[in-house]
């Protein structure tokens, strides 16, 4: 953040008979340094102009100070640079790295600074699919939700031959009164409950949801629309959708058959279920108490539900006997036998969707896609998206920019820590913007190496071959 002048110095004692002086004179400074790996980022996969055109601007171009491009840019930014709220931005606003990012050095008039304040910014997420009165920007839904989808299809040099789809939801505690507030039970709060697709880092939809509905619920429509969008692009690939025992639902895994997407989903288990591996699990438990430690099993089954589902479908079940007690589970797929046995299936396959979890926690921990305090969901959702795209843009940074580097695995948290909160001196002159960063700083190596590459990559983007 930038500093005031003052002549006012602080005494801190004597250092081998020298006084410690400190004093706010130091002029522009800014935490923020390594931001500018974001602004190299996004040149590299332009993704602020692009999100910035989901939105509609209808406000009287010659009064405003502050387009939707600087608007939308500066709270993506500030989400990646760990600034959740809007109250930060009327401290932002005057910040030079923000500016820079914004490529707006100046504004207008007088009494206002470079980029918006909160009051602003505040407008900007209360706006909806249609102008209104007081809110004059208005945004597409629909070409948000498929702005994930294109970057992911584009950061693809040549198509992959199979791709796996990860669903998942996952609480969003609430705090408040808002629209669409209930209770659930599982989670024993007041929550919402987004719906989640990720393939491997990147995210593809982040939907926010009420928590009065099954988990499943607008699964089979917005799958549909992203497979629709995949393979428009990628006509062979094949998809497989892997998910817990909250979709393993009729209407979904009926859709997948018939559109040529395959799904290995957990499945709840029953009594019907269970008395299908009664065998494997008394070889299991005489193993275990033979050895003294956990034994597991396996079995390969067709298998329907008694009512719900429309046909028999294969059943993988883990028969296994741990701390001197059952643990059964069971996991439904249109995946042949020849695709992977049954522990394959179960161990290689279906356990690597726990991965995701990592991937929703970085975009709730990290990137606060959790901040979902405002009144009606409407604006939580647009809070929902612009974490979303904070979350994009990192990851796009760690992929293109820190690939075999230290932080290549690193988390959004290590990224911003490491790399982006970088103390530096600012100053202006006629030609140029520089920005003085410490001699010392440990990531210094990889922060360069990762700016050279931003840079190439954005050089390419601007020339195709």
């Amino acid at each position: 953040m930038p500093t005031e002048c003052s002549a006012e110095r602080f005494e801190f004692g004597i250092v081998e008979g020298r006084n410690v002086e400190a004093a706010f004179d130091a002029g522009l400074v800014t935490s923020d340094a390594g931001a500018l790996l974001l602004g190299a980022t996004d040149r590299a996969i332009d993704l602020i102009g692009r999100f910035a055109g989901c939105f509609r601007d209808h406000r009287c171009q010659e009064l405003i100070e502050h387009r939707v491009v600087t608007l939308v840019g500066q709270r993506v930014f500030a989400i990646a640079l760990g600034y959740e709220d809007l109250n930060d931005h009327d401290e932002l606003r005057h910040d030079p790295i923000m500016a820079v990012l914004a490529s707006k050095l100046d504004a207008r008039r007088a009494d206002c600074a470079p980029v918006a304040g909160k009051s602003t910014l505040n407008r900007l997420e209360l706006s909806g699919t249609a102008p209104t009165r007081y809110h004059k920007i208005a945004y597409d839904a629909a070409a948000i939700e498929a702005l994930p989808v294109t970057l992911f299809l584009e950061a693809h040099a040549r198509p992959p031959g199979q791709i796996i789809l990860d669903l998942d939801a996952t609480d969003d505690p609430l705090h408040g009164h808002q629209e669409g507030r209930f209770f659930h039970g599982y989670y024993d709060c007041y929550c919402y409950l987004p719906l989640y697709v990720f393939c491997g880092r990147h995210l593809l939809l982040a939907k926010l949801r009420p928590s009065d509905l099954d988990a499943s619920a607008g699964s089979v429509e917005q799958v549909a629309r992203i497979v629709a969008q995949i393979r428009a692009r990628w006509p062979h690939v094949r998809i497989l959708l892997r998910a817990d025992s909250g979709f393993a639902r009729e209407a979904l895994m009926a859709w997948c058959e018939e559109n040529r997407v395959d799904y290995v989903f957990g499945l709840a288990r029953n009594t019907r279920l269970v008395a299908m591996i009664e065998a494997e699990l008394a070889a299991a438990k005489a193993l275990a108490e033979k050895t003294g430690r956990p034994a597991r099993r396996f079995k390969d089954f067709r298998w329907s539900t008694l009512e719900s589902w429309s046909r028999r479908r294969r059943v993988v079940a883990k028969a296994e006997w741990t701390r001197d007690e059952a643990n059964p589970r069971f996991v439904v797929t249109s995946l042949k036998r020849s695709e992977g046995g049954a522990r394959e299936l179960y161990e290689n396959i279906y356990c690597a969707r726990g991965d995701m979890e990592n991937r929703i926690k970085e975009c709730q921990l990290d990137l606060y896609a959790d901040r979902t305090s405002a009144a009606t969901m409407r604006a939580n959702q647009l809070r929902l998206w612009f974490a979303s795209m904070a979350y994009v843009l990192v990851c796009a940074l760690r992929r293109i920019g820190l690939a075999e580097t230290a932080f290549a695995d690193a988390t959004c948290g290590t990224i911003r820590l490491k790399l982006l909160k970088i103390g530096a001196l600012v100053r202006f002159s006629v030609r140029r913007i520089k920005i003085a960063m410490a001699s010392a700083c440990p990531a210094a190596q990889d922060w360069g190496r990762a700016a050279r590459r931003l840079a190439d990559a954005a050089k390419a983007r601007a020339s195709p071959a």
